[in-house]
């Protein structure tokens, strides 16, 4: 008598995050990064001189550079960490190594979060390097805390980052993803009140200003710009950047595909 023959599964994903597989993923993705200097450089360098150009177009009028400065100080990582990570991210798809990575024990939790974790450590330096030039090169005048700067331009890092992430699902090439920016990040930058206050818009573009996290990011800088000490609407800012964020990469993992076709 034959005995009945096993068949093997193929291993599912986990749903549940794990530490361990995190960490791998992030580790991964950093030496992928080490090995790509014009990324890097991208990401580390181009908001610096985007600053300091910045500096030197209102170089007769710097208080124009301190009424402006802090809130591009939010908004350059943002961008830079968008068309970072959407790129990096859908590269991954195209190569075949999102889907091999899928077959293994590795949850969609686990890989977004493994991303996150990576783009992230690079967008503490980033916003590290942006807030110092800014504040002890450039003189941009703060009456606030410079690591209350800090922590806004890194959340907002995070916020490209998980934007990034998302959006890379709908993509099918780069140039795709790039073409998301007009569409995901442009409409932020008009309404972030970054050139006119939020209250003298009409009131239908105030009101769609008002569930846009680059507002709050921008409200958030402003609030270190004028104050000396942390207030409750800079709290309730970064609160909401934050969630912004937290809540972009859990659609983004929702939404992660296995294949690309």
């Amino acid at each position: 008598m034959s005995t009945p023959r096993t068949t093997t599964r193929p291993s599912v994903p986990t749903s549940s995050l794990n530490a361990s597989r995190t960490l791998a993923t992030a580790a991964r993705v950093l030496r992928q990064l080490r090995h790509d200097p014009r990324t890097i450089a991208l990401m580390l360098l181009v908001p610096c001189l985007m600053l300091l150009l910045l500096r030197y177009v209102f170089d007769g009028s710097p208080r124009t550079f301190d009424n402006i400065g802090a809130s591009l100080l939010g908004i350059f990582p943002l961008i830079t960490m968008f068309l970072v990570t959407s790129i990096a991210t859908l590269r991954e798809r195209t190569s075949g190594t999102l889907e091999r990575l899928l077959a293994m024990p590795l949850g969609k939790g686990d890989l977004i979060a493994g991303y996150a974790l990576a783009f992230g450590a690079i967008a503490i330096v980033q916003s590290a390097l942006a807030t110092a030039l800014a504040v002890w090169f450039l003189g941009l005048d703060v009456v606030g805390s410079p690591w209350l700067l800090l922590l806004v331009a890194l959340l907002d890092a995070l916020l490209g980052t998980a934007l990034g992430l998302f959006v890379s699902a709908f993509a099918a090439s780069e140039f795709q993803a790039v073409q998301f920016m007009p569409a995901v990040i442009f409409p932020q930058l008009l309404l972030c009140g970054l050139f006119t206050a939020r209250a003298d818009m009409h009131p239908v573009l105030e009101g769609i200003s008002d569930v846009l996290p680059m507002s709050y990011a921008v409200d958030g800088m402003n609030e270190v710009l004028r104050h000396t000490d942390m207030t409750a609407p800079f709290v309730r800012d970064i609160l909401i950047v934050a969630g912004c964020a937290l809540l972009v990469l859990a659609l983004g993992a929702a939404t992660l595909r296995r294949r690309t076709a």
